[in-house]
């Protein structure tokens, strides 16, 4: 037992020693090399010039949206039967699984203030016995386009000017005023919840459609809300949220977490079969549209929980990533524009950003037993016995090895007939949930989402016919607020008071 002690203390004592990254004891790490004390430094150097060298290349090319974010890991619970919904095991009535998540705001940088007017992403990471199953989404029910097309473009939009460097509503205004489905987004962002007090008070809804297969093969489609158990809470003026901390909604989720304060939300799904979808006036799978409660109700599946913090915010929270594409059996993707566009993107910004075998790093890597299918690369670091770089059979099929496929389980079986066409989508509907939504809201919330609307289409490079473009949406989603966004547009204007309404 003695011997142990002493070789811990020796092993503890030898790992305190500062060393090179190959190993080489430092016995001087505040001096460089050089020709007397005075004199010019050497190129022979090693140490200052590894160290150089590795801070000059510490960061990683950040996300082009989505860069501001914080993560959070915990577990989800199944609270309900829906095994004649789908046969993904994660759902089992009673079954807990590990998950991580990623909050964050979409537009701006990674050092950018968190009280920016954005939608805010809600990512989950399920840890599954069958593998990972990743969901992206936001804290609203819908997305500004219909087809991810035009989601590039919409993004530079919404980016600062590439001249000036500043974010300007004129260029905001004028590339939506060609895509009027927008208009239902923006009653959310520019609502009251368009800038929350912290991540703990969000909702979170998947936004995209997805199938659930039962074991008989039938399908159904589904979407995912996820409704905080602290409430919904956001801050009734831009100016009130600028008072704070540039990182107040990473600092708050960090400490509540680490204080035992465990935020949790709980998990719902809107079903329908696809005989309904199908004799709906409107689209189930336009992200512009949200599914209506009433038609659709809530069925409440389960619950997850927040209980512990990144060990590291570049390990496990700037390197976590998502991809809508990959799923477990027993869901599948269905044929919404914006999600077969973002099962594409997602993986592939991620294999830009951290490599072709990313999901071998920690946070991303399956908790399941997986087969490893990837061959060299850069950073491949998965070691024997996984590695198929370690194996001589590094092929499938083979007869020398024992590998095979799973037992054949059911896929979707949609029959999709029809020409190759580029055109937008059937049965749309841009202004009826915009309308509802600003009526649902009490007066004084009515003039405060006015007044922020209006206060930026005073933009002085804003054109007449931009301005009317959008007088006109909003006078088919009510005349009533159309009406009240011209009449603080003109205040505004009169008074020249510029807009404080930052994204």
């Amino acid at each position: 037992m003695r011997v142990l002690v002493v070789l811990s203390l020796f092993c503890l004592c030898q790992a305190e020693i500062f060393t090179l990254n190959s190993g080489k004891p430092v016995d001087d790490a505040i001096n460089s090399q050089s020709v007397s004390a005075e004199g010019p430094i050497l190129l022979q150097d090693y140490q200052l010039i590894e160290r150089l060298q590795i801070h000059n290349r510490e960061r990683i090319p950040e996300r082009n949206v989505h860069a501001r974010g914080t993560g959070a890991k915990g577990y989800f619970k199944a609270t309900a039967d829906v095994s004649n919904l789908t046969f993904a095991k994660f759902l089992e009535k009673g079954k807990t699984t590990p998950i991580s998540c990623r909050f964050s705001s979409v537009i701006h940088s990674k050092g950018s203030p968190e009280w920016l007017r954005d939608p805010r992403g809600f990512a989950l990471k399920f840890y599954t016995e069958e593998g990972n199953y990743d969901v992206v989404g936001l804290n609203f029910p819908v997305f500004f386009i219909r087809d991810g097309i035009r989601f590039p473009e919409m993004i530079r939009a919404l980016k600062p000017n590439p001249v000036s460097g500043v974010q300007e509503w004129w260029r905001i205004w004028d590339y939506f005023s060609h895509f009027p489905e927008s208009t239902h987004m923006f009653t959310w962002l520019m609502d009251d919840v368009g800038v929350p007090t912290s991540y703990r008070h969000v909702d979170g809804w998947g936004i995209h459609t997805y199938k659930w297969i039962n074991t008989a093969g039938k399908e159904t489609w589904v979407r995912y809300y996820y409704k905080s158990n602290q409430g919904v809470k956001s801050f009734l003026t831009d100016q009130e949220a600028m008072m704070q901390h540039f990182t107040y909604m990473t600092t708050d989720m960090y400490e509540n977490i680490k204080n035992g304060t465990f935020p949790s939300w709980k998990v719902y799904i809107q079903k329908m079969t696809p005989e309904q979808a199908a004799g709906l006036s409107w689209n189930p799978l336009d992200t512009t549209y949200a599914w209506p409660v009433s038609q659709f109700p809530y069925m409440e599946i389960g619950e997850f929980t927040f209980n512990e913090n990144p060990t590291s915010q570049f390990l496990e929270n700037e390197m976590m990533a998502f991809s809508p594409a990959h799923f477990i059996p027993g869901i599948e993707p269905s044929d919404e524009k914006m999600l077969q566009t973002r099962m594409f993107a997602y993986a592939d910004t991620q294999r830009y950003r951290l490599g072709v075998n990313n999901q071998m790093l920690p946070i991303n890597k399956p908790k399941c037993p997986f087969m490893d299918n990837h061959i060299d690369g850069a950073m491949n670091f998965m070691t024997a016995p996984e590695s198929k770089s370690t194996q001589e059979v590094n092929y499938y099929p083979s007869d020398l090895n024992n590998v095979h496929t799973a037992k054949p389980y059911p896929h979707e079986s949609e029959v999709d007939n029809g020409k190759k066409v580029r055109q937008m989508i059937s049965r749309i509907d841009d202004f009826t949930q915009p309308g509802d939504r600003w009526r649902s809201f009490d007066v004084a919330r009515q003039q405060r989402f006015a007044q922020r609307v209006g206060s930026t289409l005073t933009d002085p490079r804003i054109t007449e016919k931009i301005k009317q473009t959008w007088m006109g949406y909003w006078k088919q989603a009510d005349p009533n607020l159309a009406a009240m966004i011209e009449k603080y547009s003109n205040n505004f204007r009169a008074s020249g008071t510029k807009h404080s309404i930052y994204l």
